[in-house]
């Protein structure tokens, strides 16, 4: 009996062990079945607006909290602290006065270029490398005075820009500061506002919620906070030849009505674009080139007076779905160039609303339509007389030298 009952109670063991293993194999079926009944929902594009809008409506897009990653403070080359850099987080106070940082004591300038996907281009790394060591080169301010440079970046490129930036402003006569704002942040802001102009504006045939960065500049006055008063947005293909300082005193030059300072298109683009209007139009000055004639904009040099874009009924009721597809059907207007393009189209309506730059703060140096059917009227638009402040090296043209 001894032995026997050892036995059963062995087999009882086993049998035990046995339903243990099953009820992990249960156990393990059910969890595989959740993961792909539940994580395998489809989120279609329609289900992400509504979700980006129920967020919208209970942020006040005025007071917008902009994810600020990281900011860097540093005093001039000059002074006794050269060389050690302050990282205070998400210091709001100092981002929020335009004028008069606790810090600093004076005005701020505010700048603003996108930064993103640089990680995976060299080319556009080269080209930042040029643009921050020519604008550290001539960039001079007053006592009291900060540069504030904001970054629109994704994580890779802000990891990347912070290195760089360390080594670009390594030489800077001047104070600045450093802002990094997550893009996908923005973009979330940017989406229900500007989602009804994507598609007159933006490259395919549908408003991609990925393209809207490139309208920040339409809406910023919306998503920035009403203590940001005036910004420049630069691109990053660009040389300075000139302070850069200079160029914020171009806002004292808008006249009344004016929100947005910026340069005319320096090729026949829209000449183009507007060819179905210019053909039910022949008189137009629509696409004509300078002095008489409305060439368009070109967005890589930008002026955005915040507080006048906030104030202007007119320019807000032009945001407006409704206003963007009446004067799109209006002008035939179909672009591929975002913001740039309906700054062209509501100015060829609305001219008051801009500060026409000199083409020396945006000498663009592109000539792709030169060679692309427009090559007899080309040089009508290309001209730049007067000195070149800042040099634009758009579509992948060389930048002369120094």
């Amino acid at each position: 009996m001894g032995f026997l009952g050892l036995v059963a109670r062995i087999m009882g063991r086993i049998s035990t062990f046995r339903s243990y293993q099953c009820v992990l194999l249960l156990a393990a079926t059910l969890a595989v079945i959740a993961f792909y009944y539940f994580g395998s929902e489809r989120h279609s594009f329609s289900s992400t607006t509504k979700r980006i809008r129920q967020t919208q409506a209970n942020t006040n897009r005025n007071d917008a909290d902009l994810t600020v990653d990281t900011r860097i403070s540093r005093l001039p080359a000059s002074e006794e602290q050269r060389g050690e850099e302050l990282d205070v987080g998400e210091e709001r106070e100092a981002f929020r006065a335009d004028k008069g940082s606790p810090r600093a004591g004076g005005q701020h300038y505010h700048a603003l270029m996108m930064f993103t996907k640089v990680d995976r281009s060299r080319s556009l790394q080269e080209k930042f490398k040029v643009a921050m060591l020519s604008m550290v080169k001539h960039a001079r301010f007053l006592e009291g005075e900060a540069l504030l440079l904001h970054f629109v970046s994704d994580q890779a490129s802000q990891e990347l820009g912070q290195r760089m930036l360390q080594e670009f402003l390594r030489e800077a006569t001047f104070k600045y500061e450093i802002v990094f704002h997550d893009v996908v942040e923005l973009t979330q802001k940017l989406f229900p506002i500007v989602e009804a102009m994507q598609k007159h504006f933006s490259a395919g045939s549908g408003a991609y919620y990925s393209d809207s960065i490139f309208f920040l500049s339409v809406a910023m006055h919306h998503i920035m906070p009403e203590s940001l008063t005036q910004i420049v947005q630069l691109d990053l293909d660009l040389k300075y030849k000139t302070n850069i300082r200079d160029l914020f005193q171009e806002f004292d030059n808008f006249p009344p009505g004016a929100v947005i300072g910026i340069a005319r298109e320096m090729q026949p683009v829209y000449r183009h674009t507007f060819w179905q209007y210019r053909k039910e139009n022949p008189k137009t000055r629509v696409g004509e080139p300078p002095p008489e004639g409305l060439p368009g904009f070109n967005s890589g040099v930008m002026l955005l007076d915040l507080s006048a874009m906030r104030a202007s009924a007119l320019y807000n009721q032009l945001l407006k779905p409704s206003n963007v597809a009446k004067l799109a059907d209006q002008y035939r207007f179909r672009g591929h160039l975002g913001d740039q393009d309906f700054f062209t189209m509501i100015g060829m309506e609305h001219p008051e609303l801009f500060y026409p730059l000199a083409c020396g703060w945006n000498r663009q140096l592109c000539t792709w339509w030169r060679d692309h059917g427009y090559g007899d009227v080309f040089q009508l638009y290309y001209g730049c007389d007067g000195p070149v402040y800042i040099y634009h090296g758009n579509c992948n043209s060389p930048i002369p030298d120094d």
